[in-house]
C-alpha cells in the first residue's frame, strides 16, 4: 500500500472509530449531578437562537437517549443494587425531609433543665412545615478544633455522655424519625481515634443506635465504611455531601443534591441510575426554598430542610413551610410510586412552564407536577388515555378529575396550578385505597387556602446579649487586679466565622445594633474598672472549690485534666481550663467579681490606639506560647511566662495562651459565647477547625449547648470588678 493511501486509510479508520465511540455517548450527558432536558423546554430569546416548540418526537428521543445512557452506565460500573434490598436500609427510600440540626439548637436541648427536648423540637417542625423523616445531628464543626477532641469525642461530650445520646436517639425513633451523624475525614489534627476510622465510626454508631452517616465534604463515602458497619452487625446508610462516583451508588444509598436551578427542572443522575436512591437537595443559603422543593418534587426525592447553619439562622418562610407540608404529605403517601423503575421524567404536559414526572406502579400511576411560572395556570394540563374505567384524581386538591374530550379527539385533564406551585395526579382502574383517600381528604383541607396567602417575607432572627450584673464597687485595686481608667473607646471587632460571608445574621447583635452581623464598630464611654492581671489559675480555682464545695450538675469534662480533685503537679500557675461559662460565673460570684464585657476585655488589652496586639501592631512570636500543633495538647503555659505580652495597662496573658470567656448572646434557637485572645493549640490539616483570633479586633463565637460540650482544654477566663 502506498504511503499516501495508507495515511488516508488510517485517517478514515480513526474517524470511523471515533464516530463509534461518540455513538456510545449521550446527547444529554450529566452535568455534575443533573441530567439536562431538551432545550426546547426552555424559552430562549432571539439573540440566543430563539425557541423551538417541543414535539412528541423530541420527548421520545430525549427519553430514549437517557435510558440508553443509564443502561450503558450500569454496565460500565458493574452496578449491583442489592444493598437497596436490605431491610435495615429500606427506610432511606422514603426519607424525604431531613434537617441538619445543630446540637446547640435550643429547641433540642434545655440547658436550664439539663435535658434533651426531642418532642419540643419535633413538634415545632410539625407545626411549621409538616415534620421530618430523618435528622442529621451535628455536634462538631464549627466548634471542633477549639481543643483536641475529635469528631467522636464531640459526640461523647454531649449531655449525659453516650448513655444520654442513646436515649435521645431512642426518643427520635419513638417518633418515627431516623438519626444520622456526620463524619469528617478532614479531622486528622485532633486526637487519634486509635483505630481506622471505618471501624471507629461503625462501632460508635452501633453503640448509640444511630441509623446513618453524612460524609461531610466527601464526594462519595468509600465502601470500607459500609463493610465495617456490616461487620459489627449494624448496617448504616451513608450519605456523602458531594455526588459520589457512579460506582459508589451501589453502597451510598443516600446523597445530598447540591443543584443548579434553571427554569426547567433537571433529572437527578443518581435517582435516574437507581430510582431507590434518596437525594436530599441542599442549598443551605437559599432564603426562598421554592427551587429546592420543586426540583425535589419533580425528581421524587427530598430536601435538607436546614435552618440553623452553624448558628446562623436561615429560617423557612411561612409560604415555603406550607409548601413543604403539602409536598411532604403527598410524597409520603405515594412513596412506593416514587421508586418506580419505569419513572418517566418530563412526561408531556400541555402548558408552558409546567413540568411533570410520571411514576407507574402496576396498574396505577402517579404524576408529580410543578409550575415554574410566576403566574397561575388554569385549564387543560395533560392528555390522558380514554380507557374505559380509568379514573383520575387530583391529589393536590383532593378531588376526582373527569377526563374531558376535545374536538380534536384528545382526552385531557383540566385543573389549576398556582404560581410557583405544585400538582399531583393519580390514575387507577379501581377505587383508591384508604391511604389515597386519607391523603385527598387532608390535601383538600390544606389547599383550601392558596400558598399565595402565606407570607413569603424572609426575616432575620434577632439576638440579645445576656446581662452581666455589676459588682460592688471597689475604691482601690483588689489583690491581683489592675485598674483600667475610664476613657472614650472605639470598639471595633469582627467575627471569625469560616462561613456566612457578610450576610445578615452572621456573628452577633450588640445592644446598639438592629441585627446580627460580622463587622462591628461603636464609640463607647467606658467607666473605670479593675481586671485580673492574669487569667484565673488552677491554684486559684482550687481555693474556690475547697471553700465553696462547688460541683456542677453537669460535670462531664469538668476540670478534665485534673485528677483526684486537684491539678497536675507543677500546674498551679497555669490558667484553669475545662471550665464552662457557668463554672466561670460561679467562681466570679464567689470571688465578688464578674466576667468582663467584651469591650472591657478589648480595651484592657488594646488601650485607645487600636493596636492589633497587646504589645503593638506587629506579631511577636516570642511574646506568646509556642503553638502546639500536635494531636495531644501539652497544656497551657504559666500565666506569667510571657512578660513581653503586657498590654498598655500591664495586663498579662491576653493573647495566645488560652481563650477567655466574655459575653453570651442568645436568640430563639442558639446560644453563643464570645471568646477572646486565641489559644496555644492549633490543630493541623484542615481549614475547618475553629480558627484563631489573636488580633484584638477579632473574636471567636463558640456555639453553646451544655457545660459538658462547652468546656475546653483551651478556654479559661479572667474576672472584673467595678470601680466606685
Amino acid at each position: 500500500m502506498k504511503p499516501v493511501i495508507m495515511r488516508w486509510w488510517v485517517a478514515t479508520f480513526l474517524l470511523f472509530f471515533a464516530s463509534l465511540t461518540a455513538a456510545q455517548d449521550s446527547h444529554y450527558s450529566p452535568q455534575d449531578q443533573q441530567i439536562p432536558v431538551p432545550a426546547c423546554l426552555t424559552m430562549k430569546g432571539a439573540w440566543e437562537g430563539d425557541s423551538n416548540v417541543c414535539t412528541s418526537a423530541d420527548h421520545a428521543a430525549w427519553l430514549a437517549d437517557i435510558q440508553h445512557w443509564r443502561t450503558e452506565r450500569r454496565i460500565r460500573i458493574g452496578y449491583d443494587g442489592s444493598r437497596y434490598d436490605m431491610p435495615t436500609l429500606k427506610w432511606t427510600q422514603s426519607s424525604f425531609f431531613q434537617p441538619q440540626m445543630m446540637v446547640q439548637d435550643r429547641y433540642f436541648y434545655d440547658p436550664v433543665g439539663g435535658k434533651y427536648t426531642v418532642d419540643r423540637y419535633l413538634d415545632d417542625l410539625e407545626k411549621r412545615y409538616g415534620g421530618i423523616d430523618a435528622v442529621l445531628i451535628w455536634p462538631t464543626y464549627p466548634n471542633m478544633g477549639i481543643d483536641n477532641r475529635n469528631q467522636q469525642d464531640m459526640i461523647r461530650s454531649m449531655p449525659g455522655g453516650l448513655a444520654g445520646v442513646t436515649q435521645m436517639i431512642a426518643d427520635f425513633h419513638r417518633r418515627g424519625v431516623r438519626v444520622l451523624f456526620p463524619m469528617m475525614m478532614w479531622d486528622q489534627g485532633t486526637r487519634d481515634p486509635g483505630m481506622p476510622w471505618p471501624e471507629a465510626i461503625a462501632s460508635l454508631m452501633a453503640e448509640i443506635g444511630a441509623d446513618g452517616i453524612n460524609g461531610d465534604t466527601q464526594d462519595g463515602v468509600p465502601l470500607a465504611f459500609s463493610l465495617a458497619a456490616d461487620k459489627v452487625g449494624h448496617p448504616l446508610a451513608f450519605e456523602p455531601e458531594e455526588g459520589p462516583s457512579d460506582e459508589a451508588l451501589a453502597w451510598d444509598v443516600m446523597t445530598w443534591g447540591q443543584y443548579e436551578f434553571p427554569f426547567a427542572p433537571r433529572v437527578d443522575k443518581y435517582k435516574w441510575l437507581e430510582t431507590r436512591h434518596m437525594v436530599n437537595i441542599s442549598h443551605r443559603w437559599n432564603r426562598d426554598k421554592t427551587d429546592d422543593l420543586q426540583f425535589a418534587f419533580f425528581n421524587g426525592v427530598g430536601w435538607e430542610s436546614w435552618e440553623n447553619i452553624w448558628g446562623i439562622w436561615n429560617g423557612i418562610m411561612p409560604r415555603d413551610g406550607e409548601a413543604t407540608r403539602r409536598v411532604a404529605a403527598i410524597e409520603r403517601a405515594v412513596a412506593p410510586f416514587l421508586i418506580s423503575k419505569d419513572w418517566e421524567p418530563m412526561s408531556p404536559m400541555l402548558r408552558y412552564g409546567v413540568y411533570s414526572s410520571r411514576w407507574p406502579l402496576g396498574d396505577e400511576t402517579v404524576w408529580t407536577i410543578v409550575n415554574r411560572n410566576e403566574y397561575n395556570v388554569e385549564g387543560d394540563q395533560m392528555e390522558v388515555s380514554a380507557e374505559a374505567g380509568l379514573r383520575f384524581f387530583d391529589l393536590y386538591h383532593g378531588v376526582e378529575l373527569k377526563p374531558q374530550a376535545r374536538p380534536d379527539g384528545r382526552t385531557v385533564l383540566a385543573f389549576s396550578i398556582e404560581a410557583k406551585g405544585y400538582g399531583a395526579v393519580f390514575a387507577t382502574n379501581t377505587a383508591p385505597d384508604q391511604k389515597i383517600v386519607s391523603l385527598m381528604s387532608r390535601m383538600k383541607e390544606l389547599t383550601a387556602k392558596p400558598l399565595a396567602d402565606y407570607s413569603h417575607e424572609w426575616k432575620v432572627l434577632p439576638q440579645e446579649i445576656v446581662p452581666i450584673a455589676a459588682t460592688k464597687g471597689a475604691a482601690t485595686a483588689p489583690d491581683g487586679m489592675i485598674r483600667i481608667p475610664g476613657a472614650d473607646f472605639l470598639f471595633e471587632v469582627a467575627g471569625i466565622e469560616i462561613e456566612g460571608l457578610d450576610d445578615i445574621g452572621v456573628d452577633v447583635q450588640y445592644p446598639w445594633e438592629d441585627s446580627p452581623r460580622r463587622f462591628h464598630e461603636h464609640p463607647m464611654e467606658i467607666k473605670s474598672f479593675y481586671i485580673d492581671k492574669y487569667p484565673v489559675t488552677n491554684a486559684q480555682f482550687k481555693k474556690f472549690l475547697d471553700s465553696s464545695r462547688y460541683h456542677p450538675k453537669d460535670d462531664l469534662n469538668f476540670l478534665r485534666d485534673w485528677k483526684d480533685g486537684t491539678y497536675p503537679e507543677g500546674w498551679e500557675n497555669k490558667p484553669v481550663t475545662w471550665v464552662s461559662l457557668e463554672d466561670a460565673r460561679a467562681y466570679a460570684s464567689w470571688a465578688g467579681k464578674r466576667l468582663p464585657h467584651e469591650w472591657e476585655w478589648q480595651y484592657a488589652a488594646q488601650g485607645t490606639d487600636s493596636r492589633l496586639y497587646p504589645w503593638g501592631n506587629e506579631w511577636d512570636a516570642n511574646a506568646v506560647p509556642l503553638p502546639d500543633k500536635s494531636r495531644i495538647m501539652r497544656g497551657p503555659d504559666p500565666v506569667d511566662a510571657h512578660p513581653k505580652a503586657a498590654s498598655p495597662f500591664g495586663v498579662m496573658d491576653m493573647v495566645g495562651n488560652v481563650w477567655q470567656w466574655t459575653e453570651e448572646f442568645v436568640d430563639e434557637h442558639t446560644r453563643g459565647g464570645i471568646l477572646r485572645g486565641g489559644s496555644y493549640y492549633e490543630p493541623q490539616g484542615s481549614i475547618w477547625y475553629f480558627p484563631q483570633a489573636y488580633k484584638l479586633n477579632e473574636h471567636g463565637k463558640l456555639l453553646l449547648m451544655s457545660p459538658s460540650m462547652d468546656r475546653s482544654g483551651a478556654v479559661g477566663f479572667r474576672c472584673v470588678v467595678d470601680s466606685q
